[in-house]
Parts: structure tokens; sequence; C-alpha cells
């Protein structure tokens, strides 16, 4: 007969093991655009290359603008009808790559530093994180060009009162304000875009400038009466004019006019976001 075996004795439960019954005092919710928007927004306003881009770029715009208005002012000059909102081009062409730059920040900058890691671990929804990083980024650009542009418009209209320039109609202000600022805003996710596919801060970057920058000094160039269409094109399509057409001035007096530059800009930058977000889920991080 075998000899019976003593009852083995009862382990007590891990400690990490919940009991029956057990209630976390942590609310558990399901996550959703929201949560990935306030995280980027914590990101984005937590870094200081955000502050400073941002203030070079009010610096530019509002500095540029008070200069050439306080220039024209002090020479007396005749603007012969020409609306004083005109003057506020020339510092939002120069902090438009201010606003390149930290778009392609946004995204770039956590693959060089591996903090993407971080954000996918936190988010696996990797569409939701870009989501979130375009709509935060879009909305500061815009409040930011919206409030420097108003700033000058106002400056300029009191500034040349009186010497020949007119007064701004509501289209006008509409253009000159809102219009260019949600131009500039595209630009900026365009810039978010394609560092996102590039994943290189510095070669984004210049990919941007280029894509200002190019296509006006390749035209200025181009002296053979045969490449005279092609030349009118990268004029009429150029960022710079485009931009220059929110102020009722255009390089050519053919191409695009109105409201088209801003409709033109969001297909590209549609189409470059729907790039981005098809690499992205094919790519690892």
């Amino acid at each position: 007969m075998s000899t019976p075996q003593p009852p083995m004795p009862q382990t007590a439960a891990p400690a990490w093991q919940a009991a029956p019954g057990y209630t976390s005092p942590i609310p558990v919710v399901r996550t959703h655009l929201g949560h990935a928007i306030a995280s980027e927004w914590t990101k984005i306003k937590s870094v200081r290359s955000t502050m400073w881009t941002l203030g070079v770029f009010v610096l530019l715009v509002v500095g540029i603008g008070l200069l050439t208005g306080l220039i024209v002012a002090g020479q007396d000059a005749d603007l012969g009808g020409e609306s004083p909102l005109t003057l506020g081009f020339f510092g939002l062409l120069l902090g438009s790559m201010c606003i390149m730059t930290l778009g392609v920040l946004t995204t770039a900058s956590e693959y060089g530093t591996g903090m993407i890691r971080t954000t996918t671990v936190a988010c696996p929804s990797r569409a939701r994180v870009l989501t979130a990083k375009a709509v935060v980024f879009f909305l500061i650009a815009f409040v930011v060009t919206l409030v420097s542009t108003t700033l000058v418009g106002f400056a300029h209209v009191a500034l040349l009162e009186g010497s020949g320039a007119k007064d701004p109609s509501g289209g006008e202000w509409l253009k000159g304000t809102v219009g260019i600022s949600l131009y500039l805003a595209l630009l900026g996710t365009l810039s978010l875009a394609v560092g996102s596919i590039i994943r290189h801060s510095a070669g984004a970057i210049t990919i941007m400038i280029g894509a200002v920058l190019a296509p006006l000094v390749i035209a200025l160039f181009m002296f053979s009466s045969s490449l005279q269409d092609v030349q009118q094109a990268l004029f009429e399509y150029s960022i710079p004019n485009q931009m220059s057409i929110f102020y009722a001035n255009s390089l050519s007096e053919s191409g695009p006019s109105g409201w088209d530059p801003l409709w033109i800009m969001l297909g590209v930058t549609a189409v470059t976001l729907g790039g981005a977000f098809a690499l992205l889920e094919k790519r690892d991080v």
C-alpha cells in the first residue's frame, strides 16, 4: 500500500493580483484624439525651440513691418491709392522660414532624439499621433500669424494715414490677415508632413527652403525665349508670388488670383500629409 502524501500547502496570491471585487481608484477611460492633442500641446509648448522660433517669427513680421512703415511715412511718399497692408509682405516672407522650420521640428526632431519611441508606446495609433501634431501646430501657427499680421496692419494704417494710401476694404483686411495666416499655417503643416517623411530635420528644412526659393531663382535666370512659358509658370506658382497675391500684388498678370493660392496650398498639403500617413504605417520607428 502506498503511503499517503501530505497535502500541499496553498501558496498566497501574488501581490500584484487584485483581490476579488477590487476597484482601482484610477479611472480607466478609452483614449481618443483629444488626449493625443493634449499630449502634443504639452510637448510643443515645453520645448525651447518653439518659443525661440515663434519669437523670431514675431520679431521679423512685426519688426520689419513697423520699420517699413516708418521709412515710407518718413519719406512722405505718395502711395497712389495703394493699400498700406501691402507693406506687411516683406516681414512675412522672411518669417515664413521660421514657420517652416518649426513645422519640420515638430515631427523630425523626435526621430533625431528617439522620443518618437516613447510617443508611440504611449499612443500606439501612429495616425492619431500625426493628426494631433498637425492640428496643434496648425492652430499655433495660424493664431500667431493672425495676431502679428493684424498688429502690423493697424500700425501701417495709422502710420500712413494721409499719405495717399487708401483705406483697406473688408475684403482686403480678410485676405491680408486671415487669408495669409491660413496660407502660412498650411505651409508650415506641409513642412511638418515633409519632416515626417524625411525624418531628418536638416534635410527636411533644406527641402522646404528650396521649394520656396528655387522656382523664383531659377525663373530669374531663364533668358531663352523657348523657356518663356516655363519661366512664367515658375513665377506664377512660386510661393513668394502666391503670398503676394493676398496683398493684391503679383509678379505676373496671369496665373492664380484671389483665394486661389490658398486652395493650391491646401491641395499640396493634403496630398503630402496623406503620403506621410501612408509611410508612417509601413515604417518602423
